[in-house]
């Protein structure tokens, strides 16, 4: 050992402060590691259909989904407002009702109500698009393309 460091030598058992702030840091990290973190709550399940089926505004939608299929587009057409009207909560059910709304407008030739739902629908949800088969349908394919198309 050079004199030096024989005279900063401490004695057995003793660490230098510098040690012992390397320590206690070394031991906050391993700590900070194992902590247990914060509870992340998880997300909420979506809700069941019987839970849908109780608010107005998706019973009205689905409704209105019904009578569509079932070719009452008068009905269709009531439920599907009623559903708008009752203020459905997600952006992309109202593009579906303003979609249907199109469709229904445009068979019964009101062809500017049918453009008005189309930029509805989008407003409702920019990514609003019919798909390839619905945009060739030849009653509303060319009033969506002129109206919302690229």
């Amino acid at each position: 050992m050079t004199p030096n460091a024989a005279s900063r030598a401490l004695p057995a058992g003793r660490r230098a402060p510098a040690a012992w702030l390397a320590f206690g840091l070394g031991l906050a990290v391993l700590a900070a590691g194992c902590a247990p973190a914060v509870p992340v709550k998880p997300p909420a399940p979506p809700p069941t259909l019987a839970e849908l089926m109780q608010r107005p505004a998706e019973r009205a939608l689905f409704e209105g989904i019904r009578h569509y299929d079932e070719g009452q587009y008068s009905q269709a057409e009531v439920q599907l407002r009623k559903a708008l009207a009752a203020g459905l909560p997600d952006p992309r059910d109202r593009a579906s009702a303003h979609k249907l709304l199109a469709f229904i407008t445009c068979t019964s030739a009101r062809l500017d109500n049918c453009a008005a739902e189309f930029v509805a629908a989008r407003a409702a949800d920019p990514h609003f698009q019919l798909s390839r088969s619905e945009s060739g349908h030849p009653v509303w394919g060319p009033v969506y393309r002129r109206t919302l198309a690229p």
